[in-house]
This record gives structure tokens, sequence and C-alpha cells, in this order.
């Protein structure tokens, strides 16, 4: 049976020139254009909600009334599951990394709002996170509910569709582009973007959420025709994990806003713009190339990371908490 996508507003984002960022990344008038994809969607918007148009159409052929999610206690991805489980009328129960806090904030203050029960995994990795989802879909299925296992990031064979067909819409907006810039996380946006604009093209910023990221990326290829030999993916920006702040991605955030008034935050969209910065740097995007840096979302992370609010604060009262980025 053929799967059709379901509509949850992944409408044609806009792309903005973003000239002020480009002289100070070393970059020439017109070469740097930011792909919206923050504005997508229920739930604060971002990039995962062109995944869950394809993941929860699977879930409603199955017949599911609640949806199963993991990640980080910060997770965008399980933000924006809970955002469109409320639009379809799914219960959604998120297991998280972590052990529960009575100081919630960012993206765990919207699950709250967005009617999603969180369920706390403690200090696991990847595998024991999987192993805590598969024990709580056990557990709703005995209770008479018919649970779909949305997996890690929304990264799915079938979900890539949704970013193939973003890789269409962008290259008709910038025929010309020649590097498309995006952070990786579990990998589908990137794999969506590669299967309709070639390896050539993409350029993944992996940000510490899979062990590793090529592989992650070419799982997710492993179902289509396309050639997945030589995918561009930078692993220097990652820092010390996955969740620390990495001072090279603060600096592009800092960078992004006070240049162009661009709100990014530090885990995924700061980790993308640095990439893109040491590949200036060290000459692997030139002057000249039209480059387009796509916006996957992820602001309520910015007020649920706890380095970026004292640093923020410290500015905010004078204290120097917020130099200004050196080129």
């Amino acid at each position: 049976m053929s799967l059709s996508r379901l509509d949850l507003g992944s409408v044609q984002t806009p792309v903005e020139v973003a000239d002020r960022l480009a002289d100070a990344l070393g970059l020439g008038p017109g070469d740097l254009l930011v792909k919206r994809d923050d504005l997508l969607g229920p739930g604060g918007g971002g990039n995962k909600v062109r995944k869950l148009e394809w993941t929860c159409a699977e879930a409603l052929a199955a017949g599911a009334d609640t949806l199963v999610t993991t990640g980080a206690a910060q997770s965008n991805h399980a933000r924006l599951t809970a955002a469109v489980g409320a639009r379809l009328g799914l219960r959604v129960v998120l297991v998280l990394a972590g052990r529960r806090r009575d100081d919630a904030e960012g993206n765990l203050l919207l699950d709250v709002l967005l009617g999603a029960q969180v369920v706390w995994a403690g200090d696991v990795d990847g595998p024991g996170l999987e192993a805590a989802a598969d024990r709580v879909v056990t557990g709703l299925r005995s209770e008479g509910a018919t649970p779909f296992l949305v997996p890690f990031g929304g990264s799915s064979p079938s979900s890539v569709r949704g970013y193939a067909a973003a890789g269409d819409e962008l290259a008709e907006q910038v025929p010309d582009v020649r590097h498309v810039v995006v952070a990786l996380g579990s990998g589908g946006t990137m794999a969506g973007l590669v299967s309709s604009l070639g390896v050539g093209r993409v350029l993944g910023v992996h940000c510490g959420a899979v062990p590793d990221p090529h592989a992650a990326v070419r799982r997710l290829l492993s179902d289509t025709p396309v050639a997945h030999d030589g995918l561009r993916i930078r692993t220097d920006q990652v820092g010390t994990s996955y969740g620390d702040l990495a001072e090279p991605a603060w600096q592009a955030v800092l960078l992004a806003g006070r240049t162009e008034g661009l709100v990014l935050e530090p885990t995924y969209t700061g980790r993308a713009l640095a990439g893109l910065a040491a590949a200036v740097r060290e000459g692997d995007v030139r002057r000249g190339e039209r480059t387009v840096l796509v916006h996957t979302g992820g602001l309520p992370g910015l007020f649920g990371h706890q380095e970026a609010r004292r640093r923020l604060r410290l500015g905010a009262s004078g204290d120097g908490g917020t130099p200004l980025p050196q080129r």
C-alpha cells in the first residue's frame, strides 16, 4: 500500500539573503541565504514537521491511538511530536533521557503545554533509551492502547521523503546553489537533502546526537537509488559532548543574532553555522559560491540550555557574559 503524507503545515518556506552574516564569514554579497524551516508547522515550528508528515501517516495507517518517541530532555523532535499529536487527536508519550527536574524550562514546558506525558528513562545512552521506549510501548499495549513508536529524531527511510521534497523546493528557489549546510542530528534531514541534491552539494555538521553520523545517513539512504559515497560531514563542531555548549557554536549564535537578527540555538543551528564558518576558513566553501544555511528551528532549546542562559544573563547584567564574536 502506498503511503501519502499528512498535511501538517510544511508549506514552502522562504529563503532570505544574509549579506551582513556573509560578510562576517568572509563571503560576498548574495553568497549566503538562509532557508527558514524554523517557520514550519505547529508547536513552535522546525524541520521535524517535514518528517512527521510521513511517520504520522504511517501511525494512522497502522490504526495507532498513541505516539511514543524518544529524545534528550530538550528534544525539539519530542516537542513537535507532542504538537502534531495534539493536532491529530492522539495521545503522546515522550521517553526522555535524564531525570525529572522541578525547574523544567525550554522545550519541556512546551511538552507539558501540548499535553504530552513525559517518562524519564534515567541516565541512559542510545540503546538504553530505545529499550526504555520499548518497555513503554509494551506497557501501553497491555493497557489496550495501540501505540506507534516514532523513531529517534523522526528519522526513518520513509521520513527521508520529507527532506527530499524540501531539496526539490530549494533547487527551485536557488537554482545555482553550490552548498547546502545543515545540522546533522539523527541524520534524516541530511539524508533527504542528499537524495534530492546529491552528495556534492550537501554539507552536514555533526552535532553529536548519534555515535556515527556517516553510518546514520547511509542507513537512511540504503533503500534509495542514491549514491552515498563521499558524504560531506564535518565532525569538528561537537565539542566535549552533544549537550554541552561548544564555544564555536555559541559564537555562531551571537554572530547570527548580531548581524541578521537571526535567532539560532547552540545544539543544532549554532553548530551548523560554526561548521559553515570553519568550511569558509578552510576553503571548502568559497566567496562567489551560492550557499544556503538551513535553519532547522529549535528556539525553545535556547531557553532550556543552562550554560547559554547563564551567559545571556551575565550579558544582560553588564558582566561581560556575551563578548562580540571575532571573525
